[in-house]
């Protein structure tokens, strides 16, 4: 008997009456099946965070929402092989990556457990006699919509900060990822201290749950990551409302090389940047921008090291970069290759779909470069979101710096230079939420990150990443003035 990943609402499963398959990616293989959750289902979750919002002391009692974050951070430790499995398995990341990014959740809940304590209002006597306070409250339910591609740690990046805030949340996570989603709401339903309805978790195949949380008066606030072209249209149905959103959007990342950068510490990191995740990413390095001087010996070494790219299912420990999510994506990834070279990209590393073999059976994508020279390109300028490099030739910084920014998104950007004085003038420049300077990927719980431009609006990790669920009163007490 196949078990049915469930949704988990107000405290307990609920099951839905159509049932779709979840897919292991590098096989096609069927690995169980869900419960595609419904509009009702998402009614129910805002009805649910709604109430425990308004009749439990969550929004006011910082002791227990700092006592759960730590419960929940011990409760993703003691289930972390069973997520990195799972995950690896339906996802389709390599085991080290899957690692990555589970290991990344406990310290971020921990990190937000100790923000619940140490937050403060402000008070001040403006005025002899007159006392003003102002307070930081929770907004109320905080809708977070999740992607497939790194399911457990963009869910807690979002829902960590949202429960420090003392919101309540309604969490809408992709169908294509049921079984992780419901290992996820596993390990939250143990935490015993969580009052019921606080956390609510649904998978959807469609969009339909989403369009609920975008358009209900009851949400007053949505953390969403995805693409740039959903992060407008939702912008503009939740502005009727005048919504608070925070949104983590497409990007795509520049890596800067200039002549006098050490390529054998460049180079492996440019590879990873591009095959990390098989390149679905945010932050996926997808553009290279390299000085002339040393261009043809980079592109050489980069060259060889993308061919030499194991690409394999998750469970062949000597993987080096896993499927993409479904067969739909590898198309829609060797298409926009294809236009590419049919405007005049050159090729350096033709990878491409996996058509023989075992491997055909998965949706695999071998990594590919291409040299570009016209910066207007959709190759450049979108976002691919596949395991797809694209190297331009520069001579100096100021055109470096041109071509960098000469795109509609900012979420990061990353400079490799030996020179002291060089990067930080570079990524002073460069329009960017999040600047590497001889590295890659580099992210901390305490430092935010977030995007420029189409990338997004407001911030992730650190302080500032609560202020997105969080509205200021100012309360104001006239006492008088007492005369002796």
């Amino acid at each position: 008997m196949t078990l049915i990943a469930k949704n988990w609402i107000n405290g307990e499963w609920i099951d839905s009456d159509v049932h779709k398959n979840s897919i292991n990616p590098a096989t096609y293989e069927v690995i169980g099946q869900y419960a595609d959750a419904t509009q009702a289902d998402a009614a129910s979750a805002i009805t649910a965070a709604k109430n425990a919002f308004k009749h439990t002391d969550w929004k006011d009692n910082r002791s227990l929402r700092s006592k759960v974050l730590h419960e929940l951070a011990n409760s993703f430790e003691k289930y972390t092989p069973e997520l990195v499995e799972l995950l690896s398995t339906e996802n389709g990341k390599v085991k080290a990556e899957a690692n990555f990014e589970v290991s990344m959740v406990p310290s971020k809940l921990r990190y937000y457990a100790s923000l619940t304590m140490t937050e403060y209002g402000r008070a001040l006597e403006p005025k002899p006699g007159s006392f003003s306070i102002s307070l930081r409250q929770a907004m109320g339910v905080a809708g977070i919509i999740v992607p497939w591609n790194s399911p457990v740690v963009l869910l807690i990046r979002s829902l960590a900060p949202a429960l420090a805030a003392g919101a309540t949340a309604v969490v809408k996570l992709s169908g294509q990822t049921a079984q992780t989603n419901h290992l996820i709401a596993k390990v939250i339903s143990e935490v015993t201290s969580l009052p019921k309805g606080v956390i609510n978790i649904f998978s959807e195949s469609g969009g339909s749950g989403s369009k609920l949380l975008i358009a209900s008066p009851d949400v007053p606030v949505i953390s969403f990551t995805g693409s740039t072209a959903t992060g407008r249209a939702i912008s503009a149905t939740g502005a009727q409302f005048l919504k608070r959103f925070g949104l983590e959007l497409g990007g795509k990342t520049p890596m800067i090389v200039f002549n006098d950068a050490d390529l054998e510490t460049v180079v492996p990191k440019l590879e990873k940047a591009l095959t990390v995740f098989a390149g679905q990413f945010c932050m996926t390095g997808s553009r290279l921008l390299v000085q002339r001087d040393i261009a043809e010996t980079l592109k050489a070494k980069l060259a060889a090291r993308l061919q030499s790219i194991k690409v394999g299912p998750a469970s062949d420990e000597d993987s080096d970069m896993g499927p993409l999510i479904d067969k739909p994506n590898v198309e829609r990834v060797n298409k926009i290759v294809e236009k590419a070279i049919a405007e005049g990209s050159k090729v350096i590393v033709r990878g491409g779909p996996i058509t023989k073999g075992e491997l055909a059976k998965g949706a695999f994508y071998r990594p590919t470069l291409l040299e570009v020279t016209d910066n207007s390109l959709e190759i450049i300028q979108k976002e691919t979101f596949g395991p797809v490099l694209t190297l331009q030739i520069f001579d100096t910084e100021a055109e470096a710096i041109a071509l960098a920014n000469d795109n509609e998104y900012g979420l990061a950007a990353s400079v490799w230079s030996r020179d002291v004085d060089r990067p930080l003038r570079i990524a002073r420049e460069i329009d960017a939420g999040t600047i590497w300077i001889n590295d890659w990927a580099v992210v901390y719980d305490e430092f935010e990150e977030g995007g420029f431009k189409q990338s997004g609006l407001g911030r992730l990790n650190g302080v500032a990443a609560m202020d997105d669920f969080i509205e200021y009163k100012h309360i104001t007490i006239s006492s008088g003035v007492v005369n002796l």
